[in-house]
């Protein structure tokens, strides 16, 4: 299958790698939206942004994609509930994909969808890979109780809750001017 054969150790450790930067990252990204941290606009422009977006009320749409960007960093970075964490990343980054970003082509440089497609890969195999040895699923004992088919399941329904977000969007209704 491979060039070569990694331990458990080697795999997990692979893992853990990927796990802390995507994790991370993306928790920062929504705390940019939440908090106005790391030069972020915080709820208030973040809300102001959503509108422009066509999701109302802006706030509330801000809001609920920060905290889930948080909250499936932060799972994800600790290795904790399994494809939980990864589901809540994929429903926000096919939202981001296709509101913000699909218009622009593949690649950051134009705003393309690059991004949130590493993201939600990223996710979407973590999720099927689990998150190895060094995680808090490990260490509680959980880790192999998540079957594949509850994790196809939980990624189903955080696919079908980035859709659902979408059908809600009201795109705004610009008049032409004479």
């Amino acid at each position: 299958m491979g060039t070569y054969t990694p331990d458990l150790q080697t795999f997990s450790i692979g893992i853990l790698i990927v796990r802390l930067v995507i994790g991370l990252i993306m928790a920062a990204h929504g705390t940019q939206k939440l908090l106005g941290w790391f030069g972020g606009y915080g709820l208030r422009g973040t809300g102001e942004f959503f509108v422009q977006l066509g999701f109302q009320p802006g706030p509330a749409f801000a809001a609920a994609a920060s905290i889930s960007e948080i909250v499936s960093g932060i799972l994800v970075a600790l290795g904790f509930l399994g494809p939980i964490g990864p589901a809540l990343m994929l429903s926000v980054m096919i939202v981001a994909a296709i509101t913000v970003h699909w218009e622009h082509g593949l690649f950051a440089t134009n705003n393309g969808i690059e991004l949130p497609l590493l993201y939600g890969a990223a996710a979407f195999g973590l999720a099927l890979t689990g998150y190895g040895e060094y995680s808090l699923d490990a260490l509680f004992g959980v880790a192999g109780r998540w079957s594949t088919t509850f994790t196809w399941i939980v990624l189903a329904l955080g696919a079908a809750g980035g859709f659902v977000n979408l059908a809600l969007r009201r795109r705004p209704i610009t008049t032409a001017r004479a």
